[in-house]
Order: structure tokens, then C-alpha cells, then sequence
């Protein structure tokens, strides 16, 4: 009987420890289950109990269940490569159509990927960015300058000596018309060459019915060359019209404005004493202006003359003006490394003044390419790294090749596809942690 009883005995206590263990045991309702705790600088070095790890102190961290699945984890088959050509992938298992070898799998154990967690995730605000094919219109923006068209300017000088008698436009900055008269001019060179142009006239006249042989001819040559010297002292057909008719020299010549435009420059005074060399005014016409724009030298290459463009000006709300390149300066700024382009603009209600800023927006058609977003991209000067999302929280760190920068996206050349995600921001920290977990790796962790 006592026997019999030992026996009920020890099967209840049993029976009791497992109910307690099915029924009592079991993780809360919302408590994630942990599988296990692994060294962050050796992710290969596993404990069933939280600590530290044996050789380098690190806190272990937990493992959760629903962060990896143990069975596949570790194993599983990211791509399929050529072992001797490494830039050849494949998803499937196969043959390289181009070196017959055989693909071999690459697991994502083995390509130095980095296992991030989805806290960790958030608290280094990672984002992610698709790889796609980008086409449509590009446009190239810049700064520019509005400048006067030198092709529109004009300066007034005189050709003979002499004194400034009346001055008719007396301040800088005047509109005048073409033909307007400027100043008047007393010139005793002006005044005798006249004179000789009267008496090649009367010569002319009293030779007209002479016997000589000859002489006709030659009084004629006479005339001639007098009024070409007048034409030269840039006296115009209806002043020397008016000397012809009057047969009395002008004691004042009037000199007129060449162009239509504003008074740039004024250095005409009453009774100044002028020289040929002297600069009387400075013309300029703003019915059409430029604008100098400072372009990128990455991005000179695709700008053309004849291309279209588009002006914006701060000055007045954002107003665009339409223009076109008319030319692109054959040499590099060596402090700004930008090129000036000028574009040609009519401006027939004077809204652009010199001097003024301007937004440019050079448009042009782009071919579809590959690309990614610029912040994808880590430049270390010898190699472009981005980190593409392999799910689960794993981010493999791939080696590309950019091309072209298109706005906030850059071409890719090679080392990703089209639909791959690719990490836009907290791309750093995990480059920190990869080349972390590199180093570690290279130092060799041994844990028993």
C-alpha cells in the first residue's frame, strides 16, 4: 500500500508541474518571445541567457521571435553569381548565358549585410527610396545677372577740335531718340573745311562753260573731295544739304544721338574744350538685354546655344520672361568652377534694368535611365556605396556606378535594378555600423 501510495504521489506532483508549466508558464498576452541573446559586435556568438559577452564586454541583446525566423534566417539565398564574375546576378540558379559557369547561391550571411531592428529603424529615422527608370523633361536652374547688350551700344565722340557751345541733354541716365540733337560744336577746322567745300562749288560753277580742256573734270573732283571730308567730320546729307542751299558756313554744328536709348555716360559741359579721343556720351539701347547665368561645369555639357530658357524675376513676383542661349563662354570661372552662358531677351516694356538678379530654368527632353535619389548614394571618394533593403531587416550594402544628376535623383550605371529599395536617410549610421561589424569581423571574435 505504501508503495502504491508513492506512486499516486510522485504522478500528481508531475502531473501538477506540467499544467502549471502549459497553463502558467506561458508568455503575457502582447509579450514578445525572446529566442535567444547575441553579441552585437559578433552576431554569430549566441546565449540562451541575457549578460555579457566573454572576451569583449559587450551587452548581449535579445533575439526576437518575430524579428527572424531560426529555421531560414541565417540561410537564406539572397542571388546567384558568376565566382568569376562577380558583377553577374542572377535570382534564379543557372548557367552565365555569356561564360557558361555554373551560378553558385550567395546567403545572406555572406555578404556582409547588417541586421537592423525595427525600434532601431525608427530611432535613426531610417527611409527608404525606390530604383526606378526617370525620363521626362530636365531642367538645369541657375543664377544670373542682367547686363547690357554691348551689340546695343553707342558712343558719341567728335573728329575735329573744338569747344562745346549749347548742350541739349544735360543729365545721365535720359531717354533720347535716334536723330535728336545732343549739343552744338564750334570747330575752326569744321568751319574752314566748309568753306573749301563753297569755293570747290563756285569753282565748279565758273568752269562749267570753259574752253580749257579739263577743267570741268577737275572742279568736279574738287567738289567731290571737299564734301567727302565733310562726310568724314560725320556731318550729316542734310547739313551739308542746308550749306549748299544757304552758301554760308555754320558756325555751330549740331551733333545728333546715333541710336535710340538711355544716357549711360555724360561728359559734355558748356564751353568744355573737346579733342577727337574725347568720349561725349555713352548710348545704350535696353530694348533687348542679356542674362549671364553661372552654370555648374557637370552640367555646361548639356547646354546649347538656340536652347530655350526661361527667366524669372524676383523683382517683380515671380514674372517669367522666355529667352534663348546665345552664347557659352569658352573658359571655367577657376574660383565658382561655373561657366557663363548668356540668353538673349527682348525687353520692349523696360522691366529689366541691368544689374538686376534672375532665376534661369534651362529645360531640355531626358532619355529614360536608371536611377536612384541622391541621398541613397555615399561617396567616400574611391567608391559609391548605397544600402538596398532585403527584408526581414537586413540592408546589404552594395557598390554602384552614378552617372548624371537629374534634379533630386542621379543616373545609376550599375549595381542595382530597376524596383530595388534603396535607404535614404540614417544611411550613415548604418554604413557606421557595417564597417563596425567589418572590423569586428577582421579582429577575429572567438567565443566559446
Amino acid at each position: 500500500m505504501k508503495t502504491i501510495a508513492v506512486v499516486l504521489l510522485v504522478a500528481a506532483a508531475w502531473a501538477g508541474g506540467y499544467g502549471y508549466g502549459r497553463w502558467y508558464a506561458k508568455p503575457k498576452a502582447g509579450e514578445r518571445k525572446i529566442l535567444y541573446y547575441v553579441d552585437p559586435m559578433h552576431p554569430a556568438y549566441k546565449s540562451d541567457k541575457p549578460g555579457t559577452a566573454p572576451d569583449c564586454g559587450m551587452k548581449l541583446e535579445p533575439v526576437y521571435a518575430d524579428e527572424t525566423n531560426p529555421a531560414t534566417a541565417e540561410r537564406k539565398v539572397l542571388y546567384y553569381h558568376d565566382p568569376k564574375d562577380h558583377n553577374y546576378r542572377s535570382d534564379k540558379p543557372g548557367l552565365n548565358p555569356e561564360t557558361g559557369n555554373d551560378l553558385e547561391p550567395v546567403y545572406r550571411d555572406e555578404a556582409g549585410m547588417v541586421q537592423i531592428s525595427p525600434e532601431k529603424q525608427q530611432l535613426i529615422g531610417v527611409k527608404l527610396g525606390t530604383v526606378e527608370m526617370a525620363a521626362g523633361n530636365r531642367t538645369i536652374r541657375a543664377v544670373g545677372k542682367v547686363t547690357l547688350d554691348e551689340t546695343r551700344q553707342a558712343r558719341v565722340q567728335t573728329k575735329v577740335e573744338g569747344w562745346i557751345d549749347q548742350v541739349f541733354v544735360d543729365f545721365t541716365g535720359k531717354l533720347v531718340e535716334k536723330g535728336q540733337p545732343l549739343l552744338t560744336l564750334y570747330s575752326p577746322e569744321m568751319l574752314s573745311t566748309q568753306q573749301e567745300y563753297l569755293l570747290a562749288l563756285r569753282s565748279r560753277e565758273a568752269m562749267r562753260h570753259s574752253t580749257m580742256e579739263g577743267m570741268a573734270g577737275y572742279s568736279e573732283s574738287l567738289v567731290a573731295a571737299a564734301r567727302r571730308r565733310l562726310e568724314l567730320f560725320d556731318l550729316s546729307e542734310g547739313q551739308i544739304t542746308a550749306l549748299e542751299r544757304d552758301k554760308k558756313p555754320q558756325k555751330n554744328i549740331t551733333l545728333y544721338a546715333p541710336i535710340t536709348g538711355y544716357v549711360l555716360n555724360r561728359n559734355a559741359l558748356p564751353n568744355q574744350r573737346v579733342m577727337p579721343d574725347t568720349e561725349l556720351y555713352t548710348l545704350v539701347d535696353l530694348s533687348r538685354v542679356w542674362v549671364v547665368a553661372d552654370v555648374f561645369e557637370y552640367e555646361a555639357p548639356l547646354v546649347r546655344v538656340g536652347q530655350p530658357v526661361t527667366v524669372t524675376l524676383a523683382s517683380y513676383a515671380g514674372k517669367k520672361v522666355a529667352g534663348q542661349v546665345s552664347n557659352i563662354q569658352p573658359q571655367v570661372d577657376p574660383m565658382t568652377r561655373t561657366l557663363k552662358v548668356r540668353i538673349e531677351l527682348e525687353n520692349p516694356a523696360m522691366l529689366l534694368k541691368p544689374e538686376m538678379f534672375a532665376d534661369v530654368e534651362f529645360r531640355m527632353a531626358a532619355v529614360s535611365r536608371l536611377s536612384a535619389p541622391v541621398e541613397a548614394v555615399l561617396d567616400s571618394g574611391k567608391k559609391k556605396t548605397v544600402f538596398v533593403d532585403r527584408g526581414d531587416g537586413y540592408f546589404e550594402p552594395r557598390v554602384v556606378e552614378t552617372g548624371e544628376r537629374m534634379g533630386d535623383r542621379v543616373e545609376i550605371r550599375s549595381g542595382l535594378k530597376a524596383g530595388e529599395r534603396v535607404v535614404t536617410s540614417g544611411n550613415f549610421l548604418i554604413d557606421s555600423e557595417s564597417q563596425l561589424k567589418a572590423a569586428a569581423s577582421g579582429m577575429g571574435h572567438q567565443h566559446d
